[in-house]
């Protein structure tokens, strides 16, 4: 998430506002076959931060410094709107796909640095707060290949676990999980998206991020993009997608969620998916 800009992308068509362009890292397309090996592999891509050495001074920094943003984002006007609009638009949704289960795990990739942007601390916050207020969050993953020694051991000392294999946003969702990734890159959502794609696991999820409807918009405008490969998924999911937009708040606090939406998935059968790999 970070201060990179991270939302639709076409380096061959301009569009106004806020959208940014960020192609696939990828090449051709492969065969199914062989894109299944290559995604088998990414997913177990070990992983640790570059740099090895501790610094108590700078964890106890970062330390205060999160509580302060946990603090101030509480009392802030976005997270009284954001927490009313989930409880009283979106939490039977959670339900749904919870089933019998008491909790949900969230997994949080591309939080970006929480030492050196203001971003990822609010988003990082927003998701420190759920798991405390609405009862229904179990454990908390997170991952970000920049991620420092020093942020890897705040995020633990916050109760988070922080994942040890650079999983390329392919985690299964084989139980009820929320997938916290406002502001990511088209290509997470789209390599996500295509690990679940199946109805037992698609059922499964809540995700949080880039609203898919913009997407949908932005590159009805640019038919011959090559970007349209990257989000082929993304476009493909919204016919079984119901889609909530967080509501707009005039402060600071909005800024880091902008264009953000909450999508809950319900496909029925295996014939909604199967055109997407033909």
């Amino acid at each position: 998430m970070a201060a990179s800009a991270k939302s639709l992308t076409n380096s061959n068509c301009t569009t106004d506002g806020d959208w940014t362009v960020i192609l696939p890292r990828r090449g051709r397309q492969r065969r199914k076959d062989t894109e299944v090996e290559r995604i088998s592999e990414e997913k177990q891509e070990p992983w640790a931060p570059t740099d090895s050495q501790k610094d108590p001074i700078r964890e106890t920094a970062l330390m205060q410094k999160m509580e302060r943003y946990i603090s101030k984002i509480e009392n802030s006007q976005f997270y009284h709107t954001f927490k009313d609009q989930i409880e009283t638009s979106i939490l039977d949704y959670f339900h749904i796909v919870l089933g019998s289960e008491t909790n949900m795990q969230m997994v949080i990739y591309g939080i970006g640095s929480i030492e050196l942007y203001e971003p990822p601390c609010l988003q990082l916050s927003i998701a420190m707060l759920m798991k405390r207020d609405l009862n229904l969050i179990g454990n908390i993953e997170v991952f970000d290949p920049i991620l420092s020694v020093t942020e890897s051991r705040v995020l633990e000392a916050l109760g988070c676990t922080v994942m040890s294999i650079n999983e390329h946003g392919k985690r299964e969702a084989v139980k009820p999980t929320m997938f916290f990734m406002p502001h990511c890159e088209a290509e997470l959502y789209s390599n996500l998206l295509q690990a679940n794609w199946k109805p037992s696991f698609l059922n499964n999820m809540v995700l949080f991020g880039n609203s898919f409807e913009e997407y949908e918009q932005h590159v009805s405008l640019c038919k011959n993009s090559p970007v349209l490969n990257s989000v082929k998924h993304i476009l493909a999911a919204r016919r079984f997608t119901n889609e909530i937009k967080i509501e707009k708040i005039p402060d600071d606090y909005y800024n880091a969620f902008h264009d953000s939406s909450w999508h809950i998935f319900s496909p029925v059968h295996e014939t909604e998916l199967q055109f997407i790999n033909s």
